[in-house]
Order: C-alpha cells, then structure tokens, then sequence
C-alpha cells in the first residue's frame, strides 16, 4: 500500500529533482529495506520494514519509465518502451520462479536478500550512465500531505475489503473503515483542487483522454493479472501439491509469453496503433481468463493450466507497451514522471483493490463448502471451486476494459514528448 500510494509522489519527486537523482534514492531505500526485511524477528518489525521498501519502490518505479520517456525518441522509443514493458511484466512471473528456488533451496530470507546484489548493479549502472534531467520548476515543494492522505484511503478501503472474510459487509467494522478510507480520499481530492499549493496530481492532465482511458484499463487489466500469480501459486501448491521450488518453475512459461507477447507489441505499435494492440490483448486476455477458470481439482499443469496461463501471460504482454505509450503520448516533458507515476499507480492500485475483492470473493465461495466434516480431496474441490470463481470474475474485468479501449483516440503508436 505504501507502494501505490507514494507513487504519484515518488513521480513527480523525478520531475523536481532529476530522474537520475530520484533514481538512485529509490534503490538506496529499496535495497536497505531488503537488508531489513530479510532480517526481521517479528511481524511487526516485516510490517514496518517492508512499508518503508514501498517507499523505496515508489520513489524507484516512476523513475524508470520517466528514464526512457526523455531519453529514447523516434523509432527507437517504442522499442525502449517495449523493452520496459517485457521487464515489467516478467518481473511478477519471474519473481514467483526466484521466490520458489531461494525458498526451497536456501530460506524465505533470501527473497529479500537477493534484492542487494541486483541494487548495487543497478545503483553503480546508474550512477556511471545516467545523464541527469530535470525541469525548470526543480525547486517545486513536493505535495506530501496529498500522499499521505491518499494512501490512508486507500488502505483504509482494502483494509476494509480484506476483513470482509471475518467481518460481514454491513458490520459496524466495515462499514467503519470503508467510510474512513472514503473520507480520505474525498478529502485528498478537496486538497488536491483547493488547497495544496504544488499538488501531487494536477488534474488538468486528465484533460488527455488518451492517458485516462490508459489508466482505466490499467487498473483493470493489471488488477486481474496481479492477482493470477497469487491464485495459481496457491492452486499449484494447495491443490496440485507441487513444493515451492517447482512452483516456481511453473511460472516459466508465463514469464517467456509475457517477454514475447511485449516485444511483438513493442515491434508492431507503429503500424497498428495503439487501440487495437490494447483490444487483442483484452480479448486474449478474457479467453485466457475463462480458460483458467476451467480449472478441476484433478486437472494437470500441462493439460489445464499450460495453455491458458501461456495466452494469459502473452497478452499482459500485449498490453503494456501500448497502455505506456498512450499514457504518455499527449503530455508534456515536465510531466512525463508525473504521467508515469499515474499509470504505475493505476497498475499497483488496481493490483491491491483486484487481489482483495477477488480473494474475499473466491475465499466465501470455499467457505460455502465447508458446512460438514471434509476429507483432504474434498479441502481440494472446495479451493478450487474459489479459484474458479476469481477467474470467472477476472474474465468479466478484462471485458469491461475490452469495452473501455473503444474510448481511446486514435494514435500512431508514436511517444510524443513536446
């Protein structure tokens, strides 16, 4: 949550005060909060730790695209884009296979130790090549108060969803937090229009309808395929019974479709356009989807995960090169950290938002199951029917983002950055 909370912050941090500068920031913290994290005794102590490596994260991820924006230009930026975009999407399905090798192999501390090495390549890289830039208005106050209370609200909001599990819709609980989370968010909208002197989100850039209809899908697509991990790790390993290492390599295929599916985009963006590049990968996207949803206790990888996981991961792929270049096709210079920081906000809230409203979904329907003494066979039937249920629902998200692309403008797959 500190992640897609910081993010607009951690955006316009890299249009103050240097894409560069920002950059290295963000893997300072993000590499010390690994050292932490993986060195934690208690919850508590992983809570606060990891919240701090969301900080990090946000102030590193907007960084990134902002990177390419200003530095790649012509036909070279779509491929840059491309590029970016394989890396990002590869980065869930690969993270999965690493997760399962250094937990199976070594201990689950490693998951966070293994970030140091990858910090310092990346710290020294940048610190060697990366030219600096930034805007005329480097010495702007950051709007931190605009941050804060946008990522209250949306904690209190999924905080709300999450406990849905234990507490029902119309409790007191729920209703309490979702109220506040709501309350938050109204009020960060009122700073942000009326108060805030430098606010995090000028909502004049919404005025683009490219980057809003990009950001609506994003939110959508990038919900449903965050939590795809998370439903097909557990399905893996609580109703297959494969062990963390093999789930991990389960993932491989994904990672592969996701690397290639982007690429192709990337290859093709100028040619086609961006909407239908957006509305095939929605579309393989929902046949994936509904694929998945197939699913049986008794199902094998090969003969019904494979496939539909292969398609699923392919058109993630598809989508996010051109999700980038619409999002970032009709801003400004100044603002390309700020639209990039949008567009990974979308994709983080969207992720939070998915994951919690699908696993209360899919979490009630194997509850639903369990109203006598079970066998372990039937523990699988009833896991499964939960999983069926989040990807049935997926299915239906990917439709209605189908149906949002039809409100793009046309644009030529070109990044324009005046």
């Amino acid at each position: 949550m500190t992640f897609a909370g910081f993010l607009l912050l951690g955006g316009r941090a890299a249009d103050y005060f240097g894409r560069r500068n920002v950059y290295l920031t963000g893997i300072v913290v993000f590499t010390l909060a690994s050292i932490g994290a993986g060195l934690a005794q208690t919850g508590a102590e992983m809570v606060t730790i990891r919240a701090i490596q969301g900080v990090g994260g946000a102030i590193l991820s907007p960084a990134t695209l902002t990177i390419i924006v200003t530095t790649f230009h012509g036909p070279r930026l779509p491929k840059a884009i491309g590029t970016w975009s394989a890396v990002a999407g590869a980065g869930g399905a690969a993270g999965a296979l690493l997760g399962g090798i250094l937990t199976g192999l070594a201990s689950w501390r490693w998951i966070f130790f293994i970030n140091v090495p990858f910090g310092l390549v990346a710290g020294g890289a940048a610190f060697l090549y990366l030219r600096e830039m930034r805007n005329k208005d480097a010495d702007s106050k950051l709007d931190i108060t605009g941050a804060v209370l946008v990522t209250g609200g949306l904690a209190s909001v999924i905080y709300a969803v999450v406990n849905t599990t234990t507490h029902a819709w119309a409790s007191s609980f729920t209703l309490s937090w979702l109220l506040a989370g709501l309350a938050l968010i109204v009020l960060f909208l009122f700073w942000e229009r009326r108060i805030a002197s430098h606010p995090l989100v000028p909502f004049r850039i919404f005025k683009s309808r490219a980057l809003t209809v990009a950001n609506g899908v994003m939110v959508l697509v990038g919900g449903v395929f965050f939590a795809m991990w998370y439903f097909l790790t557990y399905y893996f390993q609580l109703v297959l019974g494969y062990g963390a290492l093999r789930a991990g390599f389960a993932f491989v295929p994904m990672a592969i479709g996701i690397i290639a599916g982007a690429q192709i985009s990337s290859r093709v963006l100028t040619k086609t356009g961006v909407r239908p590049l957006l509305q095939v990968g929605a579309a393989l996207a929902t046949i994936g989807f509904f694929w998945l949803s197939l699913i049986q206790p008794t199902s094998s990888y090969w003969g019904s995960v494979f496939v539909p996981g292969l398609l699923t991961a392919f058109a993630m792929g598809v989508l996010f090169a051109p999700l980038a270049t619409s999002a970032t096709s009709s801003v400004e210079r100044a603002d390309a950290g700020l639209a990039s920081g949008i567009l990974n906000t979308s994709r983080q809230v969207g992720g939070s938002l998915a994951l919690a409203i699908l696993a209360t979904v899919a979490t009630d329907r194997t509850t639903s199951f369990f109203h006598h003494p079970i066998t372990g066979r039937a523990v699988g039937v009833a896991l499964t029917a939960g999983y069926q249920r989040a990807f049935q629902i997926s299915a239906v998200i990917t439709i209605v983002a189908l149906a949002i692309t039809f409100a793009l403008p046309r644009l030529s797959g070109r990044v324009v950055v005046p």
